[in-house]
């Protein structure tokens, strides 16, 4: 980070899985290892990964029971995140995605300087009334936020489209270019086999959360006009979810049902994307996935949707699939499942962009250029207001 001086930084986020748990897992360990002092507030439940690595990084854990959506714990959830804020004293406070951004605006109300990231709107999760009254708050909350941090200039737009006027900024994105090395990887043979997977079929793969804003639904209907064409072809689903179950249903109903693997949560995917021929991602919407920047480090190509942050991630090297639509989506599965050297020859072209754009070490630097940013505008004074006898008009002598 940018910044000289250690601060106490304190990280408040309700997913403990995910993209947006492995986006402040890294954030907190390269802050750790800056020097400042950093402090995690999210649930604790058995497993979950953000847990696990927050102690990992050295940083100080809190447990924060919010449940995912608001309800009726919803009161119990600020006082105790004010009751968090005040034990741990922060310089400065980053609420992760929209429950953290609610209840954490809620309760400190500017109190302490706060950075507010969304990781994709939830008023595009819903539709209608609900959709408006999210909106509507959103537009009001931006007051308590110092500033609200988007992941690509099209989360940035949609936030405006929306009427939120706020203290931009933007910080997208990156991946540990080490970590997702090809080089480093099993190669797609070892990988197929330490997975029991088929070495001849071309593979697909789906790295997310199953629930309906990753698409998975789309992804299985367009998969069976896969089939009619690559009646061979093999499809993994990597993550758990609250879909899962409708998920296997739709899949037992495919021409080749053993053509979909349901893979579970896992701990490490980098052997599915080793294994993989390309990876698909056919979001309802998003702020810009971390799961496709991962797989593009490890120069595999992806088949994406048209939303928020795809385009950013793609470049001009493929086009988005527009969202929902599965004919499209199953004709450019198809192209690239049928053709391994274009794909690998995309992979390669991926790898170079995730280089060149989405390095975690510039996302870190960007996000300690924030944190100063918004320090630094509390520290300097507002503008006296002008006092009555300076607001007297003076009278002119002619």
């Amino acid at each position: 980070m940018p910044s000289c001086e250690p601060l106490t930084i304190l990280h408040v986020s309700q997913p403990v899985d995910g993209g947006v748990a492995q986006v402040v897992a890294d954030l907190v360990r390269g802050q750790v290892a800056d020097g400042h002092a950093v402090v995690v507030a999210c649930p604790c439940p058995e497993g979950g990964r953000l847990s696990r690595d927050v102690a990992a990084s050295g940083a100080r854990l809190v447990p924060w029971g919010a449940e995912r959506a608001p309800g009726a714990g919803l009161p119990q959830e600020l006082m105790a995140l004010r009751r968090i804020v005040a034990e741990a004293r922060p310089d400065l406070v980053h609420l992760h995605s929209s429950k953290a951004g609610l209840v954490g605006r809620l309760a400190i109300r500017s109190r302490v300087a706060t950075v507010f990231q969304p990781h994709a709107w939830s008023f595009e999760a819903v539709t209608g009334p609900t959709a408006k009254a999210i909106a509507r708050w959103e537009r009001w909350a931006t007051r308590w936020s110092d500033r609200l941090v988007c992941v690509s200039e099209s989360e940035r737009a949609h936030g405006q489209a929306a009427g939120l006027h706020a203290r931009w900024a933007l910080v997208p994105n990156g991946v540990d270019l080490h970590r997702y090395d090809p080089a480093a990887l099993p190669s797609r043979q070892r990988a197929r086999r330490s997975l029991g997977l088929s070495q001849h079929a071309p593979l697909a793969v789906c790295v997310a959360r199953l629930c309906r804003q990753k698409g998975q639904d789309l992804l299985l209907r367009a998969w069976g006009e896969v089939l009619a064409e690559l009646p061979h072809a093999r499809l993994a689903l990597v993550g758990d979810g609250p879909d899962r179950g409708v998920l296997e249903e739709l899949a037992a109903g495919l021409s080749v049902p053993e053509s979909v693997v349901f893979a579970g949560r896992v701990e490490d995917p980098r052997p599915w994307y080793a294994a993989s021929d390309l990876t698909v991602l056919p979001s309802r919407w998003e702020g810009m996935a971390l799961a496709p920047l991962e797989a593009m480090a490890c120069a595999r190509p992806v088949v994406l949707t048209d939303v928020a942050g795809a385009r950013e991630i793609l470049g001009d090297q493929q086009f988005p699939v527009p969202v929902g639509d599965t004919r499209t989506l199953a004709t450019s599965l198809v192209r690239l499942l049928s053709d391994l050297e274009l794909a690998a020859d995309l992979g390669r072209r991926s790898r170079t962009r995730t280089t060149e754009r989405h390095d975690l070490r510039a996302t870190r630097m960007l996000m300690g250029q924030v944190y100063d940013a918004v320090l630094q505008s509390r520290r300097v004074p507002a503008p006296a207001a002008p006092s009555q006898a300076q607001r007297r008009p003076v009278k002119r002598s002619d």
